[in-house]
């Protein structure tokens, strides 16, 4: 038997801390859906489990009974409050009461888990769902506070008021009812959201599929036909035109001019401002001139173009007819905000009384309105004879308003299968007539069970974005499920709403494979919208040049209307900081998983790093696919986590483990991209259970340089893989890879190929060891290709550069790499450094270089040029002719810019030399040319220069004719 766990003899410090805070977006590290992450730091309160702090779960439980419904990992109603009694920790119960404040803001969330933090015993992740992001965000904070009272119940914390103020916060930041029943049903029928400012302007759907509304506005609400709603002037002459029911109407400006015409109509009359909503300014049953003149400042009041509309007072009941797409969805009858009479309390206690029902709340956060007693309401109850302080008689009705508008108090009754079918037909026809998708169509007659052309009656009223609410949460009667036929309206059945989404993530390789990927589908005729660590592409066009491949990119390309076809390139940083951008991808793409970014964010493994990379992998429907490297373990592994189709991608030959283990998986009918040897060279294959159809030779492709550049071949298979996944026809990707190079066009900063004075430039952004070795692999290679077409030796230079957040041993280990395959290396850094100080993060390079060449490494100079054009120019000065470079850099566009320069300076001399013995050159112009040209040299810069024994080498200008490298 377990012994028994202290007591605290004294008071406890409230020592739980939040550390950091974190808002998923989308599927993430720890959960499918959107979550918040916060990291909390118990401090002593680690020692002190649940049962050992008295009186603590019991009064959690009263402050929020909801608790005892939590099951927690036990599977059933009050498994929680076992974990309480028999101890649990402070992280554990927070996550929990997080979960239960939403709850009891409206936000049904049931999702949360709590796990400690490795190697930092007091810390854990906290981990729980939201709907809202405030509100979720807020249920946190409380949550911290509220079991740090419990701990020390004497810091003055009153609860009740603080619950008070999240639940406002939570009502101020809710969808209306009318927002919230579209969003409900669009959820419903697996339609994706995006809320897009504070208030109600969402969008639903996505790319060129997307609708956005705004309340109950649509993407397909003319504004035309919101104009003339809003002139009640112009809709009644329309409505009368065709010979619709309305009451006679004028237009005024003036008090002199209103009476006249309320004595042309006939009394009693209506004032009402010409474009006021919500029954605001409305004055109604006037009997005499004194009341209309009296009208006329309240209604001017409301009005924003000062027009004030006079009509015939039509009697009877007053009912809202829905109209939805040119057809009745719904009809509710209105009854203006009163109270009923009990003989014992005053008109203004029965408002408090009225106004104290859960349902009502302030404008249109909840489904009712509660009653505002002000100085029109106080006219309301004085024309019915009392006062507010006077006692009404039991079971009397007393108005507080005319009007039955929701907004004013009113309560709404369901009558929409008691219409007739001859009223149905007006409400119909008077939203034809404005020409609203959604319209609420105000009908004043005496029923609306009998003919109003035979009872009496009148439209008094068409209204753009008519509020939901009194048809779905009616007083009385049945709710109405008004937002099916809206969305209907919007998404007609078996119409898309989503567009294809590829995810292309891994350690390197992603860019470039997005971009393969992209360029596949645009010759298909796609507008793809793509993301990349270079920025934001949509239909070929980059709109935002930054470092885009996180989640707030991937939504900007999905809000995007042109966009039919997503590509989105997945980095690490975005999916540890917000998760992905959005809650699915059809087909998942990862392409390695090698040591990079190692020791940021808590991801310290290379294990741990591909838990990260799988979040896109287990972001994959059912129907969907993942495209995924049999030849790296860590992400062969990844199929587990899978609920699609696996699609695999080799480089190894056959008879390699990979290619047997690809073999058994296409037998039972599997999809996969291999390479095939035949005496030509290697074939791509692509592989669908028993079938096999060769798509391309990988040497004519252009982005492999002859088949040098394997890093891109395996590019090539991945992109292969997700486009086949994806629907593609095989001809269509086969001539997508064949057009795909490497230009700057293409793909900037991924092995462009320059030639400077007959020197072969490529530039790349490669950074990492993996990459560095692979680089390494192409050069080798590409030399061979390149040996005895030319009498010059090839000596090569690579200009290379670390990231200042990688570990040392990484940095060390990049520059170890690159000295197996360059005969002189340049050390840059980047511009940012990223916490090191500056020459720290070159001097890390040059010690794994000189390492490396100590054990007999191919490399015989190392130098540093700290900054990146500086080092461009240094590299260029001690080239000849027939060299190769391969500069690794940062800032892509601009070392591209300083290399064309040179080239233009390099034709311009050349120009030069071929006319020195023109007798129409002028000698000083050639002499000036040769004086500025000394000037330049004499300029350079002398950079530091290590041997392999460490000792000073010779400057720029010192080198031999064929360089060191000989």
């Amino acid at each position: 038997m377990a012994a028994p766990r202290p007591t605290p003899t004294g008071p406890l410090s409230p020592d739980l801390s939040v550390v950091e805070s974190r808002v998923y977006r989308g599927p993430n590290l720890w959960s499918y859906e959107k979550a918040i992450h916060v990291v909390v730091d118990l401090g002593v309160l680690e020692g002190y489990p649940t049962d050992t702090i008295e009186g603590f779960t019991d009064t959690l439980l009263d402050l929020l009974p909801g608790l005892r419904r939590h099951a927690c990992s036990r599977g059933r109603a009050g498994g929680f409050v076992e974990r309480l009694h028999e101890g649990t920790w402070l992280g554990h119960v927070m996550e929990h009461v997080a979960l239960q404040l939403q709850t009891e803001a409206g936000h049904d969330q049931r999702r949360g888990k709590t796990r400690g933090v490795r190697g930092t015993p007091g810390r854990y992740n906290v981990v729980y769902g939201y709907t809202d992001e405030t509100v979720g965000l807020a249920a946190g904070r409380l949550a911290a506070r509220l079991v740090n009272h419990l701990v020390r119940v004497e810091d003055g914390f009153d609860f009740e008021a603080e619950l008070d103020a999240f639940l406002r916060l939570a009502q101020r930041t809710a969808f209306g009812p009318s927002t919230a029943a579209i969003i409900e049903e669009a959820v419903s029928r697996d339609i994706p959201w995006i809320r897009l400012n504070g208030a109600s302007l969402v969008q639903l759907g996505q790319g060129v599929h997307a609708q956005r509304i705004r309340a109950t506005m649509t993407s397909k609400t003319g504004a035309l036909a919101v104009d003339i709603a809003g002139d009640k002037d112009l809709t009644t002459k329309l409505l009368a035109s065709a010979g619709l029911p309305v009451p006679r109407q004028e237009a005024v400006r003036t008090a002199a001019s209103l009476v006249d015409a309320a004595t042309r109509i006939g009394y009693p009359v209506v004032v009402k401002p010409l474009d006021g909503n919500h029954g605001r300014g409305v004055c109604l049953n006037l009997q005499n001139a004194a009341e209309v003149e009296k009208s006329f400042e309240v209604a001017r009041a409301e009005s924003k173009r000062g027009t004030i509309i006079v009509e015939s007072f039509v009697t009877g009941r007053d009912y809202r007819c829905l109209i939805v797409g040119g057809r009745m969805a719904a009809i509710a009858e209105r009854v203006p905000a009163h109270v009923i009479g009990d003989g014992e309390h005053t008109v203004r206690q029965l408002v408090e009384i009225t106004n104290a029902d859960p349902r009502r709340g302030v404008g249109h956060e909840k489904v009712l309105t509660k009653i505002k007693i002000d100085a029109a309401a106080e006219e309301v109850v004085h024309g019915q004879g009392l006062g507010l302080d006077d006692v009404p008689p039991a079971a009397d009705m007393v108005k507080l308003a005319l009007t039955g508008n929701m907004s004013t108090g009113g309560i709404s009754i369901d009558r929409t299968f008691e219409a007739h079918p001859d009223n149905i037909e007006i409400a119909e026809e008077a939203a034809r007539m404005v020409g609203l998708d959604v319209a609420g169509i105000d009908f004043i007659c005496p029923d609306i069970a009998s003919p109003v052309r035979e009872t009496g009656g009148a439209i008094c009223e068409v209204n753009a974005a008519p509020g939901f609410r009194m048809h779905t949460h009616p007083t009385v009667g049945v709710p109405q499920f008004i937002a099916k036929p809206v969305v209907d309206l919007l998404f007609p059945p078996g119409t898309p709403s989503r567009v294809p989404i590829i995810a292309v993530t891994g350690t390197n390789g992603k860019t470039t494979t997005s971009r393969m990927i992209a360029h596949i589908f645009k010759g298909l005729g796609r507008k793809v919208g793509m993301t990349s660590t270079d920025g934001v592409v949509i239909d070929e066009r980059l709109v935002i040049k930054a470092d885009a491949s996180g989640p707030k990119s991937a939504r900007m390309v999905l809000q995007n209307p042109r966009v039919d076809f997503a590509v989105m390139e997945v980095a690490r940083g975005g999916i540890i900081r917000e998760g992905l951008g959005y809650d699915r991808n059809d087909v998942a793409v990862v392409t390695n998983v090698t040591a990079d970014h190692l020791g940021l964010r808590g991801i310290d493994t290379i294990e741990q790093l591909a838990a990260v990379k799988a979040v896109v992998v287990e972001a994959v429907p059912r129907n969907g696919f993942a495209v995924l490297n049999a030849d790296d373990p860590l992400v062969r592994q990844m199929r587990r986590k899978c609920s699609g189709e696996i699609v695999w991608f080799s480089m190894d030959y056959p008879g390699s483990e990979s290619r047997e283990f690809i073999e058994r998986y296409c037998r039972r009918g599997g999809r996969a991209v291999v390479l095939e040897q035949t005496e030509r060279g290697d074939m791509i294959v692509i592989k669908h259970g028993r079938r096999s159809m060769q798509l391309a030779w990988t040497h004519l492709l252009p982005s492999t340089f002859g088949g040098a550049a394997r890093f891109n071949v395996a590019n090539a298979l991945a992109a292969a893989g997700a486009a086949f996944a994806a629907g593609a026809p095989l001809h269509d990707i086969r001539q997508g890879l064949r057009t795909f190079t490497t230009s700057y066009y293409l793909s900037p900063g991924r092995m462009n190929l320059v030639n400077v004075g007959n020197v072969e430039v490529f530039i790349d952004y490669c950074h990492n060891p993996a990459g560095m070795r692979a680089i390494g692999e192409f050069v080798d290679a590409y030399a061979g290709q390149n040996e005895g077409r030319t009498d010059l030796k090839m000596s090569r230079i690579g200009m290379i550069g670390a990231t200042g957040d990688r570990r040392d041993d990484d940095i060390r280990e990049l520059g170890a790499v690159a000295a197996q395959h360059f005969d002189v290396i340049v050390i840059r850094e980047d511009d940012r450094l990223r916490g090191r100080r500056p020459g720290e993060t070159a001097a890390l390079v040059a010690e794994g270089v000189r390492r490396s060449m100590a054990d007999g490494a191919r490399c015989r100079q190392v130098e540093i040029v700290l900054d990146e054009i500086d080092a461009v120019n240094h590299v260029m000065t001690r080239t000849n002719p027939g060299d190769l470079v391969m500069m690794c850099v940062d800032k892509h566009a601009q070392v591209l810019a300083e290399l064309e320069n040179r080239t233009k300076h390099a034709q311009a001399g050349s120009h030069a030399t071929e006319v020195a013995g023109d007798p129409d050159l002028d000698p000083a112009e050639l002499s000036q040319t040769a004086r500025t040209e000394g000037e330049e040299a004499e300029g350079e810069a002398i950079h530091t220069s290590v041997g392999a024994e460490g000792a000073a080498l010779k400057s720029p200008g010192q080198h031999s004719e064929r360089g060191p490298a000989d």
